[in-house]
Order: structure tokens, then C-alpha cells, then sequence
């Protein structure tokens, strides 16, 4: 049986701003627990969550991790993640197997951008909420006004369990409102009182038969409160608000009863969604059901090989067994099962329905998978991650890396599905995709230091092409003779250009036997080979027709490859003689931000040769702005976006169609061309 049943685990997500303290709450959890012999730091590089060597360099959270955290009788686990918004993709699988969030808010920050931000997305999973007031021993800490920020963002049903001693240096403890018999401070007894009754309040307002006790004036027991409160925590209805210093360890152990009392166990969270081969299914939470277990995150592990992290929602998850791969329909070897705090791996025989964990070396298995028995199989709802908008050419260091180049991208991008890699046709480069500038150098510094191979990015080549504006004919006479067979091939051609998105059209009008039949796919054929280079910059030509309308031969020495050639000729003479013309990809935006920077993202589009197609109220104070921009005004626009608006602005982006580029900037684009294949040769 396994050691925690699943009415006594706690699946719980920390999500905040970047810096308001998640990591250090963390080490302050485990080390409050007993987990540890001490309190790690952040910027010593010491702390169980941050233990990449990207994380350490970097003094942040890049990674989500998974720190199992008994406490009481409880068994909890803490998914500490990332706040850098271009790691969101760490997030969302936290998010997706987490039963309830913790949401860190510095008290010396107040509500940030990325708090609003994480607020958000807990809010789309209905994620039952704590909200913990870090960092009271800071300067400028202030909990009545981290309060009232709290409640003007995120509404009045966030309410104090607990009001700090102190602030400051002077912050030295909380005062447990749920506790009738908690001494206030000195000073502070009506404080005290008036947080009281507006915590009992709002459990009132939360239950019916509480609510009618309330208003008749009876008194609510604290056995009341506490169920009162867990039921308005798990339907949404309250949101505690608990307060602390980490470094302190003060608000710690306070935090983690909490947990265990009020947060809601995958048993309290209920049934699921399986997909079946004839439908849905609903699959409770136990232990004793068909196994269904969630693949939420894979890591590339230098001691133990792939590692797939995953949480079990129905079933029991044990050791030493066959398990199948409903998604790819594959049998997998399970050996050894592990609990995991940190880069720790400590091995049990199984994991029951609800509990969190990892196993080592599934060869098919990825993240989003679902991993259940051969004769019961289900599928568990896959992650969506957010699209790249951040993308850069990627290249092998030096000629030893070539080989491992493949294999370190697909491995990179196995770890992180947020990240893709691309071959882009028409520039033959390999585009390695993020969230944004540090995502992506973070996944190359990872390819470094995890397989060995190095790697170079660049800014990637805009596909350009070319076409032609005017109408012309062209001949061209292919004439060799050195002795024995000569080579002739004569052809004159008609060029056109066709609409936008037209491609390519061969048409033929040859009359009387002029060029033979048999070589007119010839033609053809050298016509295509010389639309691979354009006359302008060498880009492909596209949107032409070439009608072949008369030509000769020579009855000996005519032959297929001559006329190729002639065509292929004629087709480059005659573009340069039909108005050659560059193209360049537009893409369609959907920008969306604060309503206050929607002025300033409008006109910086128009700085970049957008159009503005329209504005869209969204909701929560914010705009969806549409439009279109050529590609080459968007290559930095994550990064640039993220300035313009705090951190605060999305956007999404994809290819719509070729326009020509205005005839002042072609020179520009055609010297840049040839300063970026100088600098390469």
C-alpha cells in the first residue's frame, strides 16, 4: 500500500512575479519540515529548486521543479516554477497537474505584472488559491496597503487567516485569526478584532447554514470556520490571504498547516476526463481504479538517463512493471519509481492515485503522454503551449558539432515543448523556437552543457522572393561545337507576371514543328532550375509565366540538356529585362495589451510599415490590436514588446502573403544580403 493515501496528498503550484520569492519560500518550506539541514540561497546557488547550472549562473528559476514535501500526516508536493515570462511553458505543466495554487505577492513589490499574469491563468483552471505576502522583513513592507492592492485586483473574497506582528526589520510573527485565543500585539487588539469579523463574514457568505447563523447572531465554533473556510477555498468563494518572511522562516509552518487543512487533496478535487476508444470516460481518484497517469514533464538527466515526471490520476503507479503508452500505442518497462525533491530521486515501490513522481528511461514516452495498463487503455488531457513568436537561425559551432546538432535539438525540445525547431524551406536554415530571446539562448546554453553540443544563433534570413512587373520576349541560342556532335538549342520565351500567390506557370504555343515536342519539357525543366535565383539578390522567382512560342534545332546536334539550357538562360535574360521586382513576407499580428499602451503600440507598428486592421476590447482594462507587418520589422518584436509594455503585452504571428518591397528599400536589403554572405564565407 502506498505510504500516502490519496486523501492526504497536496498537489500545489507556487506562481508569481519574477523575484517576489517563490524559490526561497520553498527552501523555507522544506527546511521547516525537516527536509533539509538548512535554508539554501538563491544567489549562492544553494537552494533544492534551482539546481540547473543555467539556474544557478543565472540566480533564477528556469525550470519548473518538483520538491515532495511531507508534513504532519500529509504528503505535499511543491511545483515551484518559473515568474520570467518566457518560461511560461514550465507553468503551464505545473498548472495542469497542481490541485491548487499558491500565489506569491512581495510585500515590498505589491501586485506585479507577472502576478496578474499567473492570477489569470489560475483563474482559467478554477484552481483553488492561497495567497502568501512574502518578504514582511523587507523595506517598505506594508500589509495594509499589499491589502488593499489585493483586493482592488482581485476582489474582495481575498481575505486575511492572519495579520503580521511588526513589519520590517521589526516583523517577528502572525496573529492566527481562525484561533479565538491568539493574543494581538501590543496596540493592535482592534486591528485584530476587525480582521476577525471580516474573515468570519466572508465564511458566512460562503455557506448557507453559516450565513443564517451569522445573521441571527449566533456564534460560529472555530471547527465551523475551518470546514466553512475549506469548502469556500475549494468553490472559489475565499481566497485566504497568509503572510511571512522565508528568510525568516516566520509565516512558514503557519503556511504549511494551511496547506494540509484547507487546500483541497486530489480526492476533494474529484473525477476526470478520459478519452476512451468510444468516447469519455470519468475516472475518480482512486487508488484501486485502472491506472491512468499524466506525463507532465521530461528532463534529460545526466546521472539517470530521461527522466518523465509524472502524476497519477487513477490507479496505483508501481515499480518493476509493464505500463503502455496510450498515446503512441507502445509497451514500456517501468523499473524503478521515484519521490523527487529537487535533482534527489529517493525510490518507492509505487505512488498512489493523486501523488506526483518520476521514472527514469521510457524510451517512447513524452511529455503530454498518458501512461496506463495494455487492457485498460485511456488518454488524460494534453497541454497546450503558447506558439514561438521568438525565432533564431541555429548552427553548429564547429564541424564536431554537426553530428550532434540533430539530436541535441530534439532532445532540447523533448524537455521543453514550448521550445520548436523548424527547417525553413526557402533559406535553408534551421529555426530554433521560444518565448522569447532568454528561452532560447537558456535552451542553447542547456544543449552545451547537457549534450555536448555547441551551437551559434543568428538573426534568421527574411525569405524573400522574386517576380517580375512587366511583360517581355526573349530569345536564347545555345550553340557549342569543339569537335565530332555540337550542342544547339534555340528558344525565345514569353514572360509575364501573374497575380500574387500565383506560383509558376509553363505554357507552350510552338507551331510547325519548331522546337519538337520531346524537348519541350526540356525547356521546362531549365526554366524551373532558373527560378531557384533571381536577377535582384538571388531569391527565388515566383508569380511568372513562361509561354515557350518559337525556337529551332539542329537535327544532329539538338538534344534534351540543350535545350534545358536554353531555357534556363533564356528565363534569367528575360527576368532581368521584365522589371524585376523584390517580395518580402507580411505577417498577420494580433498584438493584445493594457488599453494604456495601445496609443504607443500603434504607432510603433506604423513605424514598421504596419496597417492597422482593427482594435478589439477584450476585457480586464485590455485591447487586441490586429493588423499586418513585413517579417523583417518583426524578428526582435518579443523582446521589443516586452519593453514597450512592462511585460504586460502578448501577441501572436503568422505568415499571410508576399507583397513587394517599396522600391527604396531594395538597395538596402540586397547590401545587407551581401555583407551577411561575406561575413558567413
Amino acid at each position: 500500500m502506498p505510504k500516502f493515501t490519496t486523501d492526504k496528498l497536496r498537489n500545489i503550484v507556487l506562481l508569481s512575479h519574477g523575484g517576489a520569492g517563490k524559490t526561497i519560500l520553498a527552501e523555507a518550506m522544506l527546511h521547516t519540515a525537516g527536509h533539509t539541514t538548512r535554508v539554501g540561497k538563491v544567489e549562492d546557488g544553494t537552494t533544492v529548486s534551482d539546481f540547473e547550472p543555467e539556474e544557478i549562473r543565472r540566480q533564477s528559476s528556469s525550470q519548473m521543479s518538483v520538491l515532495a514535501c511531507p508534513w504532519r500526516d500529509s504528503k505535499i508536493n511543491i511545483l515551484d516554477t518559473p515568474g520570467y515570462a518566457d518560461f511560461r511553458g514550465e507553468v503551464i505543466s505545473a498548472t495542469r497537474v497542481a490541485d491548487a495554487a499558491i500565489i506569491v505577492v512581495s510585500a515590498a513589490a505589491g501586485v506585479e505584472v507577472g502576478t496578474n499574469q499567473m492570477w489569470n491563468l489560475a483563474s482559467e483552471r478554477n484552481m483553488p488559491r492561497i495567497i502568501f505576502i512574502s518578504k514582511m522583513d523587507r523595506e517598505n513592507a506594508d500589509f495594509d496597503r499589499i491589502m488593499a492592492d489585493i483586493t482592488d485586483r482581485f476582489g474582495r473574497e481575498c481575505v486575511p487567516v492572519q495579520i503580521p506582528i511588526g513589519a520590517e526589520a521589526d516583523f517577528s510573527g502572525v496573529v492566527n485569526l481562525l484561533d479565538p485565543n491568539a493574543d494581538a500585539p501590543g496596540g493592535a487588539a482592534d486591528a485584530v478584532e476587525e480582521a476577525r469579523e471580516r474573515l468570519i463574514e466572508a465564511v458566512a457568505e460562503a455557506d448557507d447554514e453559516l450565513a443564517d447563523k451569522y445573521l441571527e447572531g449566533e456564534e460560529i465554533t472555530q471547527s465551523e470556520m475551518i470546514a466553512g473556510l475549506k469548502q469556500g477555498i475549494l468553490d472559489g468563494l475565499i481566497i485566504p490571504v497568509l503572510v511571512g518572511a522565508s528568510t525568516k522562516q516566520v509565516g512558514t509552518t503557519e503556511l504549511l498547516d494551511a496547506v494540509v487543512d484547507f487546500l483541497p487533496s486530489p480526492a476533494d478535487v474529484g473525477n476526470v476526463t478520459a478519452q476512451i476508444a468510444d468516447g469519455a470516460v470519468s475516472m475518480s481518484p482512486d487508488s484501486d481504479g485502472p491506472l491512468a497517469a499524466l506525463v507532465f514533464k521530461t528532463s534529460a538527466d545526466p546521472f539517470v538517463g530521461k527522466l518523465s515526471y509524472f502524476r497519477v490520476y487513477s490507479g496505483t503507479f508501481t515499480g518493476d512493471s509493464q505500463h503502455w503508452n496510450a498515446n503512441t500505442g507502445q509497451q514500456e518497462r517501468v523499473g524503478q519509481v521515484f519521490e523527487v525533491r529537487g535533482k534527489e530521486q529517493t525510490a518507492v515501490p509505487e505512488l498512489a492515485s493523486g501523488d506526483i513522481g518520476a521514472t527514469p528511461k521510457l524510451n517512447s514516452v513524452l511529455t503530454g503522454h498518458t501512461i496506463c495498463l495494455r487492457d485498460n487503455p485511456f488518454t488524460l488531457e494534453d497541454m497546450e503551449f503558447p506558439s514561438p513568436v521568438y525565432l533564431m537561425a541555429v548552427f553548429p559551432k564547429s564541424q564536431a558539432d554537426v553530428d550532434k546538432m540533430t539530436s541535441s535539438l530534439s532532445r532540447i525540445t523533448e524537455e521543453d515543448p514550448s521550445l520548436t525547431v523548424t527547417r525553413e524551406p526557402d533559406t535553408l536554415e534551421v529555426l530554433l523556437g521560444g518565448l522569447g530571446d532568454t528561452h532560447v539562448d537558456l535552451a542553447v546554453e542547456k544543449m552545451k552543457n547537457k549534450f555536448g553540443a555547441e551551437m551559434i544563433l543568428q538573426v534568421p534570413k527574411v525569405a524573400y522572393k522574386e517576380t517580375i512587373s512587366g511583360r517581355t520576349r526573349v530569345e536564347y541560342r545555345h550553340k557549342k561545337q569543339s569537335g565530332g556532335h555540337g550542342q544547339f538549342g534555340h528558344v525565345w520565351l514569353e514572360l509575364e507576371p501573374l497575380p500574387r500567390g500565383g506560383g509558376f506557370e509553363f505554357a507552350e504555343t510552338v507551331v510547325g514543328g519548331n522546337v519538337p515536342r520531346e524537348y519541350i519539357p526540356s525547356v521546362e525543366k531549365g526554366v524551373s532550375k532558373a527560378m531557384t535565383g533571381g536577377a535582384i539578390a538571388g531569391y527565388p522567382i515566383v508569380d511568372i509565366k513562361a509561354t515557350l512560342f518559337d525556337g529551332s534545332y539542329h537535327t544532329v546536334d539538338s538534344s534534351g540538356i540543350c535545350f534545358e539550357i536554353a531555357g534556363g538562360q533564356a528565363l534569367t535574360k528575360g527576368v532581368q529585362l521584365a522589371s524585376p521586382t523584390l517580395l518580402e513576407p507580411i505577417m498577420h499580428v494580433q498584438i493584445t495589451v493594457p488599453d494604456d499602451y495601445t496609443g504607443d503600440i500603434i504607432g510603433d507598428m506604423n513605424s514598421k510599415r504596419g496597417r492597422i486592421h482593427g482594435m478589439t476590447p477584450m476585457g480586464n482594462s485590455t485591447t487586441m490590436i490586429e493588423g499586418e507587418t513585413p517579417q523583417a520589422e518583426m524578428l526582435r518584436y518579443a523582446t521589443e514588446l516586452r519593453s514597450m509594455t512592462q511585460g504586460q503585452g502578448g501577441f501572436t504571428i503568422e505568415f499571410d502573403h508576399y507583397e513587394e518591397v517599396p522600391a527604396h528599400l531594395v538597395d538596402r536589403i540586397v547590401e545587407q544580403l551581401r555583407e551577411r554572405e561575406a561575413a558567413r564565407a
